[in-house]
């Protein structure tokens, strides 16, 4: 990938971080607002709906060359973790996906009333899985990058 397009993706993945990053606290805000609201369940839909449109397409930029290939580069022995992340943030899309699904599923409000408390705790338990996905991602980049194999005093 010449350097042009490797700023076009850099640039568009910056955007989808950001845009995914609000929608993450919003998604937070509207749960602690959502036991008996229909419109707080309503805009919850709207945000899941954009996530679950914007996360695939982050996740076929940081693909482009290889997912994590830079770090395999450096450690190439990484393989399986990197191979283990990759899982991760598909079953992470895969279970955000499955939890719309069951909200949409679960209209009207009157039978929604009975799931929301559930629905609002694995909501919040995705949220908290995808964003420890993201850290262990930036600290294996890191980490690749840092080590200082028989460095000397």
């Amino acid at each position: 990938m010449n350097r042009k397009q490797t700023g076009i993706v850099d640039g568009a993945l910056e955007e989808i971080s950001a845009l995914e990053y609000i929608l993450l606290g919003d998604l937070l805000d509207l749960l602690d607002e959502a036991d008996n609201d229909a419109a707080a369940w309503k805009w919850i839909s709207k945000v899941l709906d954009t996530l679950l449109t914007a996360m695939p397409r982050e996740f076929e930029l940081q693909d482009e060359g290889g997912y994590l290939e830079e770090v395999l580069e450096e450690q190439p022995n990484w393989q399986g973790q990197v191979r283990n992340l990759y899982q991760e943030r598909c079953d992470l899309l895969r279970k955000l996906n499955d939890l719309r699904t069951r909200m949409r599923d679960s209209q009207p409000l009157q039978k929604m009333q009975q799931m929301a408390s559930e629905l609002r705790d694995e909501l919040r338990d995705w949220i908290t899985s995808y964003i420890a996905h993201q850290r262990h991602e930036r600290r294996i980049i890191q980490d690749a990058f840092n080590s200082d194999f028989g460095a000397g005093d």
